[in-house]
């Protein structure tokens, strides 16, 4: 199994360097200064215990890739970049390879599907960072992430028992498991707390807020009939995967902060809050509060407006809480 990681930032990089590392084939799959970097003097992974550069073979699209059937596709981008990565697939000849949603919310397995046969999802809990071209870092210890990994819409087969063993083998924690869309709902709990992190700052200032955007999407998913694993700290699994400190290099907070420090003019709130805001509307629960936020993800994204640049106060007038 060749492993192709479409999106060698923050988490495909971090899941390609070790890969590579560890001596596994694996091809990237990139743009731009990050490209060049990773195709030049190679990449460069910062962990709390160490730092490594690596050599990953990489390609500017899909069109480049002498496409194999024995190979698995991990799509690394965000989910607003997700229709233009599975076009760039599709039209590069991919039909049958396995693809790998690694990706926060639910959207990307769906939006997969419509076009190719062989969907699977990976809930990651892999906190890293985008630091600048060929450079980023990966905050997990004593292993940088958990990755579930089974079929869309259920199920497990032999790709995912593979996949997982190598991820095992390259410093992950990695499961195939047959109820994966369980925990990627339980990771998309506490995504909905990305939006409020990236507009306040830091702090249990924001715990309020998130209170009330869990509670609304647990209310939506009753009434979808959704059923959700706990995937927060209080998961015992946690230990294996807790948020360390790298010397020299602070960590900003979650995808959407670092989308708007960097300025990237797009935020994945739509599919994070957004999909509870339209499983609200699908099932009859009201959803404010996901609502504001995700207006609110969208509005800082296309005027640039700056992380932690949003008062508490206007958040809690426009969703109740004062």
């Amino acid at each position: 199994m060749r492993i192709v990681v479409l999106g060698v930032g923050a988490i495909g990089g971090t899941i390609a360097g070790l890969l590579a590392l560890h001596g596994h084939e694996v091809l990237g799959i990139a743009r731009g200064a990050q490209l060049a970097a990773i195709t030049g003097p190679g990449l460069v992974l910062r962990q709390p215990a160490v730092t490594r550069q690596v050599q990953i073979p990489a390609v500017a699209s899909p069109d480049e890739v002498d496409w194999r059937p024995d190979d698995a596709i991990l799509l690394c981008t965000k989910t607003q970049g997700t229709e233009a990565a599975l076009a760039g697939l599709r039209a590069a000849g991919v039909t049958d390879q396995p693809i790998f949603c690694t990706q926060n919310g639910v959207e990307n397995e769906r939006l997969t599907a419509r076009r190719f046969p062989n969907v699977h999802a990976i809930t990651v809990m892999l906190p890293a960072q985008y630091l600048e071209p060929g450079e980023v870092a990966a905050f997990g210890a004593p292993h940088p992430g958990l990755l579930d990994i089974g079929c869309f819409p259920g199920g497990h087969d032999a790709a995912d028992s593979e996949l997982s063993a190598i991820l095992s083998a390259a410093e992950f924690v990695a499961e195939a498991r047959d109820d994966v869309m369980r925990s990627k709902y339980g990771k998309l709990l506490l995504n909905l707390g990305n939006v409020v992190q990236a507009a306040h700052g830091k702090g249990p200032e924001n715990d309020p807020l998130t209170k009330v955007l869990r509670a609304e999407a647990l209310a939506a998913y009753a009434a979808a009939g959704i059923e959700v694993e706990d995937v927060s700290t209080a998961n015992p699994r946690r230990e294996l995967m807790q948020l360390s400190d790298i010397p020299g290099v602070p960590y900003l907070g979650g995808s959407s902060t670092q989308s708007l420090a960097r300025g990237s003019g797009s935020i994945e709130t739509d599919f994070i809050n957004g999909e509870i805001a339209l499983l609200g509307r699908l099932h009859g629960v009201p959803t404010p509060a996901n609502t504001w936020y995700t207006r609110l993800g969208a509005r800082m994204a296309v005027e640039g407006l700056a992380p932690f640049s949003i008062p508490r106060d206007e958040a809690k007038r426009a969703i109740g809480l004062t």
